[in-house]
């Protein structure tokens, strides 16, 4: 386990350093005359930088990476690359990656030399029971418009511990050369996956690249090997909103150790050892025997006594999601199920295989499934790891029929699967052995949200009144897990920055309740008390928004390109219902007229008003049936939701009346006239 998490600290900390790397060579680059004058890149207008050149070497004989970049700051918003941040781990146990040989220097456009003559300071970045990262940070002198800046450094590994690399040649700036190498060890490595040891000196590598680039390998007259990649003319990765996780679509190389000659064979064999090492810890065993008798007993059917498990398990503390505990319990190390039901508590994973193992000591048919997150990543079977599955859900069958259950995210609804494990693939056990499989997608009405306003309209345009948003599915699930990572005041404070972001600007907004926020199987139903300015005024009419809700909405896609697939989390259905309620002597002279628009059966968008002689009733609906759109489809489905962003700028124009006409009294001796004012 150790290993795993050093591992993947090193691997955020190569990830995170390589975007200001620095070099592995000891002589610095003579600029030419073309890089001292350019100002811009041309595939990238208005680029704040550019990477000239960047190189990283892993040498495992030294125990050492070096990596070293060229940049070039073409704005003033390139300045920003010349502070550093380099971050190293010191594990309690002293295991340790050390940065060192920091050297710098910045050449102005004329070409003079300002070399970094300073000190690193370090800061601690992060802390827990397996250590700290630390971050040795420095900035680089004398930087302008149009200075080059390079630095080099070395990351320090300790002796006997090897790490296969993944090179990442796209980067947040364009790169116009780079180069990767690797040296990896000639001694016989022994792996320690899924529980069991296996020597692992077959080296091999998936590839994520540009058509052209290719890893070669060499093997030199020494019996070295050597892994390189050669990349030109890399463009930035792209920022687009409702885009794939970065692991998607990113350029990259990941090695791995490897005794397998196929994909087939290493998923085959290694699930068996997957598989054996998760029952080893499932069981079940006495105590998780005795504690599923008594958490099942009273039930009469399959379906109430699964949901008593679950419920069960879903009332223990997740430690994922609460305090950290004291470094005594963190080194306290879980065996089996039986410690989890003993301390009452448990990570994601263990509380998943918790369920498992009750459902089979209640007589159940239950399996576990090892599933890639689908907010960070999708499987890659031609990548021999298992580090790319990260967590653990359930498959019990019910009935003669197998249901998907995720009791380790916490709130889930029983039955359901939060988002992350939807639609994602990965290990599953079954009764013949194991196999890649796959999750399904939620349905769009397991994702609904109400969102109901009741207002009443001031004469100056002033709304106050309530809006009360009911959520079931995943928002709540998300809300409800944002609660256990704060307090009642932090999840208020939460509420209310999101619904200012919707409302118009300068309306005062209060969260007055909020309910069933632990009940997982209820909807959560929050309800707000809003008071303000809606409408914009002429001297006999007010214009409002058609839907307050949407007051401050942009446009959702406004480039006519675009380079990655349109990726929404997961499919939802939307309903708004914004009734306002009008002040004494004002009428409705429009109101937004009935809309209906579609994308393909994937996406259906409808609207529809109703007036009274006192009030005005709009509702619009929003299902998306679908999560995943290619670049392909991207022009119409742009066309779709730029009608569906018009019309949810519709307005709603409320006249005034005529002033009634006012009156005075006069006063004659004797008699009293009482007559019009004109």
């Amino acid at each position: 386990m150790k290993q795993m998490i050093r591992r993947a600290m090193l691997s955020g900390m190569l990830s995170a350093m390589v975007c200001i790397p620095a070099f592995a060579g000891d002589q610095w680059t003579t600029p030419t005359k073309e890089e001292l004058t350019m100002t811009s890149q041309p595939e990238v207008p208005g680029a704040p930088a550019v990477y000239l050149y960047r190189e990283e070497t892993q040498e495992d004989a030294l125990n050492m990476w070096s990596v070293y970049i060229r940049l070039k700051v073409l704005t003033e918003r390139g300045k920003e690359y010349a502070d550093v941040k380099l971050e190293s781990f010191k594990g309690s146990d002293g295991f340790e990656f050390q940065v060192s040989d920091i050297a710098g220097r910045t050449i102005q456009p004329d070409g003079t030399v300002v070399p970094f003559t300073g000190k690193p300071y370090e800061k601690l970045v992060e802390k827990s029971g397996e250590g700290k990262v630390m971050a040795k940070v420095f900035s680089l002198p004398a930087v302008q418009v149009g200075s080059i800046l390079e630095y080099r450094y070395k990351l320090r590994f300790p002796d006997h511990w090897f790490s296969r690399p993944t090179w990442y040649p796209q980067r947040d700036l364009y790169v116009r050369k780079a180069h990767f190498m690797w040296k990896p060890t000639s001694h016989e490595l022994v792996s320690n996956e899924n529980g069991h040891e296996a020597i692992s000196n077959g080296i091999a590598w998936a590839p994520i690249l540009p058509p052209g680039p290719t890893v070669k390998a060499t093997a030199l007259p020494t019996g070295q090997s050597v892994y390189e990649l050669n990349i030109n003319d890399i463009k930035p990765m792209p920022e687009e909103n409702d885009m794939p996780p970065v692991e998607n679509f990113s350029y990259r190389v990941y090695f791995y150790y490897t005794s397998y000659h196929t994909a087939d064979e290493y998923w085959k064999n290694e699930g068996k050892f997957w598989s054996k090492h998760v029952n080893s810890f499932i069981g079940p065993n006495s105590a998780v025997q005795d504690f599923t008798q008594k958490t099942i007993a009273g039930a009469t059917s399959s379906e109430d006594k699964l949901k008593k498990i679950y419920a069960a398990v879903m009332g223990m503390e997740n430690t994922v999601y609460t305090r950290e505990r004291v470094h005594a319990e963190q080194k306290k190390e879980f065996k089996s199920t039986d410690d989890v039901v003993e301390a009452g508590r448990g990570n994601d994973d263990q509380l998943a295989m918790l369920f498992i193992a009750m459902a089979r000591a209640a007589g159940f048919k239950a399996y576990a499934m090892q599933v890639a997150n689908r907010e960070r990543t999708v499987f890659l079977p031609a990548y021999l790891s298992f580090s790319q599955l990260s967590d653990v859900i359930a498959i019990v069958n019910v009935d003669g029929q197998e249901r998907f259950f995720d009791p380790g995210r916490r709130y889930t609804p029983f039955g359901h699967l939060d988002w992350r494990h939807t639609f994602t693939q990965g290990i599953r056990q079954s009764d013949n052995g194991t196999s890649i499989a796959e999750t399904n997608l939620e349905l769009y009405k397991f994702s609904h949200t109400t969102r109901i306003a009741d207002l009443q309209l001031a004469p100056d345009g002033k709304a106050s009144g309530t809006i009360t948003i009911t959520y079931n599915g995943q928002p709540a699930i998300n809300w409800r897990q944002t609660a256990l990572r704060g307090d009642e005041t932090s999840l208020h404070e939460n509420l209310r920055k999101q619904m200012e972001r919707h409302l118009p600007a300068g309306m005062d907004v209060k969260v007055s309740k909020v309910e069933n926020l632990t009940d997982y199987e209820t909807p959560l139903k929050v309800v707000y008390d809003v008071s303000g300015p809606i409408g914009k005024g002429t001297a006999t009419r007010l214009i409002l928004p058609a839907d307050i809700l949407f007051a401050n909405a942009k446009p959702r896609f406004v480039s006519d390109k675009r380079e990655t697939t349109v990726y929404f989390p997961y499919t939802e259905f939307t309903q708004d219902a914004v009734r306002l309620k009008m002040p004494t002597n004002f009428t409705i002279e429009s109101a937004p007229a009935s809309v209906n628009e579609m994308y393909e059966k994937r996406i259906a968008y409808s609207r529809k008003s109703k007036t009274t002689p006192n009030s005005v009733t709009v509702w619009r609906d929003m299902v998306r049936g679908d999560m995943l759109f290619e670049t392909k489809e991207y022009p119409a489905l742009r066309s779709f939701y730029t009608k569906v962003d018009t019309d949810d700028q519709d307005s709603i124009v409320v006249k005034a009346a005529a002033a009634a006409p006012a009156t005075s009294t006069v006063t004659v001796t004797k008699q009293t006239t009482t007559t019009a004012a004109n």
